[in-house]
């Protein structure tokens, strides 16, 4: 029986270009293109954990503008792993979309080394690259919350 775990996934939006990140340090085709997003801690609502992990992976502070639902992600074969995802739309004071800047974390869980990526914003009509499901919920950033 995989282990279940509960995730919170960032959809920043500006002018149509959505805030990604790809790893500098690992290849293109193990890691892909990431949206920011991570692990919900006990005691931490999902809406506070996508908050937390948008200044932790990108160093930018945002807030959440609503959730836009909720789906499951099976990381079998390489993990033994199933995640349910709850995806926010958050907000960010206005930015260069022409800038791209480095950003980073240690995985506090596992201990691994240092990651690097690069945080840049990609055009949503491209989006449909994003790895790993990250892209699920996209077609809902057009839905208004009832």
């Amino acid at each position: 029986m995989p282990k279940r775990t509960t995730k919170a996934v960032c959809y920043v939006v500006q002018d149509g270009h959505l805030l990604v990140f790809t790893h500098l340090r690992q290849p293109m085709h193990i890691t892909g293109v990431q949206v920011p997003a991570g692990t919900v801690r006990p005691g931490e609502t999902a809406a506070d954990a996508a908050q937390r992990e948008l200044l932790e992976e990108t160093g930018l502070h945002g807030t959440v503008v609503r959730e836009i639902g909720v789906s499951d992600y099976d990381l079998r074969p390489a993990r033994d792993e199933i995640a349910s995802r709850h995806f926010f739309e958050l907000a960010v004071p206005r930015r260069d979309l022409s800038r791209r800047w480095i950003a980073g974390e240690t995985d506090a869980s596992t201990g691994a080394p240092d990651e690097d990526w690069e945080c840049w914003w990609l055009p949503l009509e491209h989006a449909h690259v994003l790895a790993a499901g990250f892209g699920a919920l996209l077609g809902s950033l057009d839905e208004r919350a009832a």
